[in-house]
């Protein structure tokens, strides 16, 4: 673990900021206009400038690939809470879900709070969001905002519009963009004149239940998607909290409102008569899908009739792996067609942006409110530590300071994107945000700060009781290992937390925890006190004795 300590290594950092400052100055004789896009759920498994490792050579995604070649691309991105509101909420205020009041879904985020767009606000910046918002309070600190109602629909949403409920006719993905384009093409005169603008284009997609465009309908329909290699996973290297979830693909997702499949036409009672096998699923979810429009369902039934009803034919024949396997095509096929809207919208907004004229003076973001289980250790949905919800895809275009084509393995978190856009806008940072601006590594032509940005990062789950009852956790990674503790369960052995522990150089899939593991106890005791370190640092309340 790297601890920069010395007066020599503080007088160079000191000396590296101050150059940065200077570059940032000279980029522009403006102020940076910021657009910043957010997807719901996007894991970095399925785009394509990072491996597209769900299915490589299947998956593009141009738009974000785009961001990439003329920008830097982060590797080591991660969240400090890899949940829908908390990680918003974590995103607007630099601070972590403990200090901002928002740690779990059903909280209602204090707007009254101190966020980055207010502070633009108050800098001479027009702020702006559209999309999703999910914070259980309306925006302020914006001069406008037109957001989603709660969760939001895909099909004839409702929105907020500066505090009036608008119905819309099609699908969130569509509207959201044209909503973008339409207000960049309004904020572009006083832009050019000198005014910048903070706009936040937050995307419902691909979030569950997973409803592309009618146009991604038959996308990968001739293909097959390759099952991860930990598809049937059953967690043996590991503690009992990978069993206590509620997110097994096998197990857990629905035949009609995730797998878009009639459960009453697949299974027959004993007298050769239909009998439904009813799917225990939320009135709000059977909404969702009576709100697609007549025309949207019959090019549905045209590209998904024919294999639902092979499907019904042999239902009772599979064996549950089998199953397990269709299962898994459906919905990792729906959730890269959902995906693909996105991508399309991010391209779109690139090309707006270069017709406009505003492209050389505009930071433009692409990154997801936490990544995604897309099948890895059996699993749906995110929450975890793990690594494949708890890292985040993040891309970072700004013209004349960023050099394009960079990659970065710093330990940068969504904790830091306040104090990055209030630097880049040379507002002053408020001490009491607990993320660092990404300024510096931004202006570097190579990722020279990467090892130096920061040794480790911290991460804490609090939300047991939601629909996935993935127990609460929080942990320590660095560059190498990764420490869980699970908050309120029990290490028979010790009678303390029970504790995972991955060397992620060794086992990047995190299949066997060496926690327990008496070679690796060195290693367990430096991860446990920068853990503690970490908590004090930044005010967690003292350490919690398990139950």
């Amino acid at each position: 673990m790297i601890r920069v300590t010395s007066a020599v290594a503080i007088f160079a950092c000191c000396i590296v900021n101050a150059r940065t400052v200077a570059q940032v100055a000279d980029a522009s004789t403006a102020r940076p206009n910021i657009v910043f896009i957010m997807s719901d759920d996007h894991g970095k498994q399925a785009i394509s400038c990072y491996g597209a490792t769900a299915a490589p050579g299947t998956i593009t995604t141009p738009g974000i690939d785009r961001l990439a070649r003329e920008g830097i691309r982060f590797d080591r991105a991660s969240v400090t809470n890899a949940i829908c509101g908390p990680s918003r909420a974590v995103m607007l205020t630099g601070k972590h879900s403990h200090a901002n009041g928002f740690a779990t879904n059903d909280q209602k985020f204090d707007s009254a709070q101190q966020t980055f767009p207010k502070l633009l606000r108050a800098a001479g910046y027009r702020t702006e969001v559209i999309g999703k918002w999910h914070l259980e309070s309306d925006p302020t600190g914006f001069d406008h905002f037109d957001v989603l109602v709660g969760q939001g629909d895909y099909w004839n949403p409702t929105f907020i519009v500066d505090g009036t409920r608008t119905k819309r006719e099609g699908h969130a993905t569509d509207i959201i963009h044209a909503n973008a384009i339409e207000r960049l093409r309004t904020l572009a005169p006083a832009a050019m004149g000198g005014a910048p603008f903070a706009l936040l284009v937050h995307h419902k997609a691909p979030h569950r239940n997973w409803m592309p465009q009618p146009k991604f309908y038959t996308l990968f329909a001739d293909v097959k998607i390759p099952e991860p290699a930990t598809l049937f996973d059953r967690w043996e290297g590991r503690t009992i909290a990978s069993s206590m979830q509620t997110m097994q693909i096998d197990r857990d997702l629905t035949w009609e409102y995730d797998l878009k499949v009639a459960a009453g036409r697949l299974f027959r009672a004993a007298d050769g008569t239909r009998k439904p096998k009813l799917d225990s699923v939320a009135p709000w979810m059977v909404r969702e899908l009576q709100q697609m429009p007549g025309s949207a369902q019959a090019a549905f039934e045209a590209a998904y009739g024919e294999e639902n009803a092979a499907l019904a034919k042999r239902i009772e024949s599979l064996t549950p792996r089998k199953e397990a396997s269709w299962k898994f095509q459906r919905y990792a096929k729906d959730y890269l067609r959902t995906a693909q809207g996105v991508d399309d919208s991010v391209g779109a907004i690139l090309d707006e942006l270069d017709r406009l004229g505003l492209a050389a003076n505009t930071i433009v973001v692409y990154t997801s409110d936490q990544g995604w289980f897309l099948g890895e250790h059996g699993w749906f949905d995110k929450r975890w530590m793990y690594e494949e919800s708890f890292r985040m895809p993040l891309l970072v275009r700004w013209p004349g300071v960023v050099q394009p084509g960079v990659t970065s393995r710093a330990l940068v978190q969504n904790l830091d994107f306040a104090p990055t856009f209030l630097e880049a806008a040379r507002v002053a940072v408020p001490v009491d945000m607990q993320g660092k601006s990404l300024v510096p590594l931004l202006s570097e032509a190579r990722p020279a700060n990467d090892a130096t940005f920061r040794d480790a990062v911290y991460y804490r789950f609090e939300e047991a009781k939601g629909p996935h009852t993935v127990p609460r956790h929080e942990g320590v990674a660095t560059e190498r290992f990764k420490l869980i503790r699970f908050l309120d369960l029990v290490d028979r052995e010790s009678g303390g937390a029970l504790i995972e522990v991955y060397d992620l150089e060794r086992d990047p899939d995190e299949l066997r925890s060496i926690g327990n593991d008496p070679a690796s106890a060195e290693v367990r005791a430096a991860l446990l006190a920068r853990l503690e370190e970490l908590r004090v640092a930044y005010g967690v309340e003292s350490a919690p004795i398990a139950p």
